[in-house]
């Protein structure tokens, strides 16, 4: 195995689109393996409504039978806030690719994440679809079809 789709978030809490996303994610292009990566604490927040053992644990019952997700742990053993790039450097001593996946919503701040430059020329981003957010036509777009976010769940309740 040699390529991964890295796909990290606050996952506060898991929903139907999260799952959308990695359903769409298997298979996809030349990825090997779906790399899961909850945060510790979302760089750009102050604070997780779950713990970050909840989190996981939501997310390692829901795919322990899928051979290819694996959900790890190294952002939340960290015990702090964890950028991207450093998270990515540290896949890369193991895989040889990485593509990035984030939200069309993180497209309007990627250039104000930790070490944007280098990140860019690290990984290979797919682009999830959002709120009928135009994507650039430089990276590689996902199409998910699930209107839902965190926020609103949290809203919501």
């Amino acid at each position: 195995m040699k390529t991964i789709a890295l796909f990290g978030g606050s996952f506060d809490p898991l929903h139907d689109g999260h799952r959308a996303i990695i359903k769409a994610l298997n298979g996809f292009m030349d990825i090997d393996k779906i790399i899961v990566l909850p945060t510790f604490l979302n760089p750009f927040k102050s604070k997780s409504h779950a713990s970050a053992e909840q989190r996981f644990n939501a997310l390692h019952v829901e795919y322990k039978e899928n051979k290819n997700v694996l959900i790890s742990d190294y952002e939340i053993k960290q015990k702090t806030k964890v950028a991207s790039i450093k998270s990515v450097k540290h896949f890369l001593k193991t895989y040889e690719k990485i593509y990035l996946v984030i939200g069309a919503d993180n497209l309007a701040n990627l250039n104000k994440w930790q070490d944007y430059e280098e990140l860019k020329n690290l990984v290979t981003f797919i682009v999830v679809t959002r709120d009928n957010i135009k994507i650039p036509k430089e990276y590689i777009t996902l199409h998910v079809e699930k209107d839902i976010s965190s926020t609103q769940i949290r809203n919501k309740i």
